[in-house]
C-alpha cells in the first residue's frame, strides 16, 4: 500500500508498505479522508511536542471497515471513523474515566503512524459508527470533538462572555460549541480573512484583530467593563497564551486548547486577584464524538463550512508547504484518497 511518510521537519516522501494485518481486537480500515489540522502542519514546520520521527502523519480520518476482530454491532463495509488517542485503561487517568490524557496515550500520527495511508490498523474499541453521515463529515468529526471536549471543561454557561483567541479549524470548532452552549463568543485573531469568515460563516458579532492597538479596551467595551468570564486559547502560539491572561474578568477560566514547546509565564499577583482558574484540554473522549455527531445530525454544525480546499493523496507532498501561507486562505483542507 502506499503510504506517505514525513522523514523531518520540511520533508515528505512516498513509499510502499506492506497492508497492515488483522490483530485481536482490531480492525482494518480502507481510508477514504483525511483531514489536515494544526498537529500535522506543526509536525512539518518541526514544532510538534511529543513528537518523534519519521512518521506518517493523520489523525483525522474516515473510511470503510474491511475487516474487524472484536467489533461487536459493526459490519464490514460500513462508513466510520474512530478515536484516534489509543489508551491503556489501566493508568490513574484511564482509572477516573479520562482516557484522553492516558499516561500511555499513543495518538494516531503522533506518537505511531498514522492514517495517510491506504489502510490503517485500529483498536476496534475506537471505531465509531457512521450514523449515515458522509467521509467528509466523519473525518470532521475528530477536530470539531477537540473543541467540544474544550467548551465541555470549561463548563460555559448560557449568556457568559467566551473570547476564544485562533480561527483555525480547532477555534472554529470551539466557538461553534461555545455558541451551541449559549456563549456570547467573541473571537481574536491577526487574520482579517479569518475573522471575516467568522462573522460571515458563524455569525459571529464580536471579533477583534490581535494586531490592534488596545485589545483591552476593545475587550472592555464588548462585555459592558467585565472582561471575558472565559478565555480559550486555540492558537498554540507562547506570545498569544501569555498576553491571553490580560484579558480575564476577575473569578475567569483560562483553557488552553493550544498546544506550544515553552513555558507559560504570567504575573503572579494579577492572576492570584482574580482568583483565577487555569486549565488545559486534550484531545477528547467518546462523549464528545457523540456530541459532534448528534450537533451535525441535528444541524447544529454544518461540517461543509469548514472545508476550504480539496486534493488527492498523490498531490499532498507538492502541496502541503503552501497550506502553511495564510495568503492561502486554507481552513480546512480535505484529501481523498482512492
Amino acid at each position: 500500500m502506499k503510504a506517505l511518510v514525513c522523514s523531518e521537519p520540511g520533508q515528505f516522501y512516498y513509499t510502499n508498505k506492506e497492508k497492515p494485518e488483522l490483530k485481536k481486537g482490531c480492525s482494518i480500515l480502507k481510508i477514504k479522508r483525511i483531514g489536515i489540522c494544526g498537529t500535522d502542519l506543526h509536525a512539518y514546520e518541526g514544532t510538534q511536542p511529543f513528537f518523534s520521527y519519521p512518521r506518517i502523519l493523520g489523525h483525522e480520518l474516515s473510511g470503510e471497515l474491511v475487516e474487524a476482530e472484536g467489533a461487536t454491532g459493526f459490519k464490514i463495509g460500513e462508513s466510520v471513523t474512530f478515536i484516534p488517542y489509543f489508551n491503556c485503561g489501566r493508568c490513574i487517568a484511564c482509572r477516573n474515566n479520562k482516557p484522553n490524557c492516558c499516561t500511555r496515550i499513543k495518538v494516531c500520527g503522533v506518537h505511531i503512524d498514522g492514517g495517510m495511508a491506504e489502510y490503517l490498523l485500529v483498536p476496534s474499541s475506537s471505531l465509531i459508527h457512521g450514523e449515515g453521515l458522509s467521509f467528509d463529515e466523519l473525518a470532521l468529526v475528530e477536530p470539531l470533538a477537540i473543541g467540544a471536549h474544550g467548551v465541555r471543561r470549561a463548563n460555559i454557561t448560557h449568556g457568559e462572555f467566551v473570547l476564544v483567541i485562533g480561527a483555525g479549524p480547532i477555534g472554529l470548532g470551539t466557538l461553534a460549541f461555545a455558541g451551541i452552549a449559549g456563549a456570547q463568543v467573541i473571537v481574536m485573531d491577526i487574520n482579517d480573512d479569518r475573522l471575516r469568515f467568522c462573522r460571515e460563516e458563524f455569525k459571529i458579532k464580536h471579533t477583534i484583530n490581535a494586531l490592534n492597538d488596545d485589545l483591552t479596551e476593545a475587550l472592555m467595551k464588548i462585555t459592558n467593563g467585565s472582561m471575558p468570564t472565559v478565555v480559550i486559547d486555540a492558537t498554540g502560539n507562547q506570545k498569544a497564551i501569555n498576553g491571553a491572561f490580560q484579558y480575564m474578568a476577575h473569578g475567569a477560566r483560562f483553557l488552553m486548547i493550544g498546544l506550544q514547546k515553552g513555558d507559560i509565564s504570567f504575573a503572579h499577583p494579577e492572576f492570584h486577584k482574580r482568583e483565577a482558574t487555569l486549565m488545559s484540554s486534550r484531545n477528547a473522549t467518546r462523549a464528545d464524538f457523540e456530541q459532534v455527531i448528534a450537533a451535525m445530525k441535528s444541524g447544529l454544525v454544518n461540517p461543509k463550512t469548514y472545508i476550504t480546499h480539496r486534493t488527492k493523496f498523490d498531490e499532498v507532498a507538492h502541496e502541503f508547504e503552501n497550506w502553511l501561507d495564510p495568503k492561502n486562505g486554507v481552513i480546512k483542507v480535505m484529501i481523498e484518497v482512492d
